[in-house]
């Protein structure tokens, strides 16, 4: 575990770029998989909606177990147990979609020389994707020197203690970095935690924002 990182004043521009994943550098969305398993659009919402909810996956992004989590609510849903079954089976496929000019905007920063790290809420597994085909299939992302997955670490954004594990693994202050996000409440607890941070929502205006901060975006 690296040592703890204590905070101090932020430094006068921050040197480190912290990125959320989905939402933000790729389109996850699980319609991308379920519009090749269904062929009526609303009946694959009402799957999605009732059966894979939000809040079931949302359980794995904080350190459940996906294949119990399938296991159970394929128990609980008769005749639906390969739709289920592909949910994180076949995973991969509902984050084919990078933001081109996000993708842009990592290359940009890397050749610049910029610390790129991802913290992502998302199901334990995708750390072992991001370290090898996430590379293969979106090179952009093999500019990041390191991934914190939630469902990994058991915690997930906002808690603090996630925040603080990413800056540990870095080796860096908070004030050091500034985090790109979609979701507001994780970037308000980014920013409580010391960070600055930059709620996502164009590519455009994330790095005219990451300008003003005094990164070469």
């Amino acid at each position: 575990m690296p040592p703890q990182i204590a905070p101090k004043a932020a430094p006068a521009a921050a040197s480190i770029v912290v990125f959320d994943m989905g939402g933000v550098l790729l389109d996850w969305n699980p319609r991308h998989l379920y519009r090749k398993l269904f062929d009526d659009p609303e009946e694959m919402e009402s799957f999605l909606a009732t059966v894979t909810t939000t809040q079931w996956h949302m359980t794995q992004d904080h350190g459940g177990d996906p294949i119990e989590a399938t296991r159970l609510l394929k128990a609980e849903h008769p005749g639906r147990e390969d739709l289920i079954e592909a949910f994180y089976g076949r995973f991969d496929e509902m984050l084919d979609h990078p933001f081109p000019q996000m993708a842009s905007l990592v290359e940009r920063l890397h050749v610049a020389g910029t610390p790129l790290y991802l913290l992502s809420n998302a199901p334990g597994f995708l750390d072992a994707w991001l370290r090898g085909p996430a590379r293969q299939r979106h090179p952009f992302l093999g500019h990041f020197r390191d991934y914190v997955v939630s469902g990994l670490v058991r915690c997930a954004k906002p808690d603090a203690a996630i925040y603080d594990l990413v800056c540990r693994t870095g080796g860096f202050y908070p004030g050091d970095a500034v985090l790109v996000d979609d979701n507001l409440p994780n970037v308000e607890g980014a920013r409580a935690f010391g960070m600055r941070a930059i709620l996502h929502r164009s590519a455009d205006a994330t790095a005219a924002e990451l300008r003003a901060l005094g990164l070469p975006a």
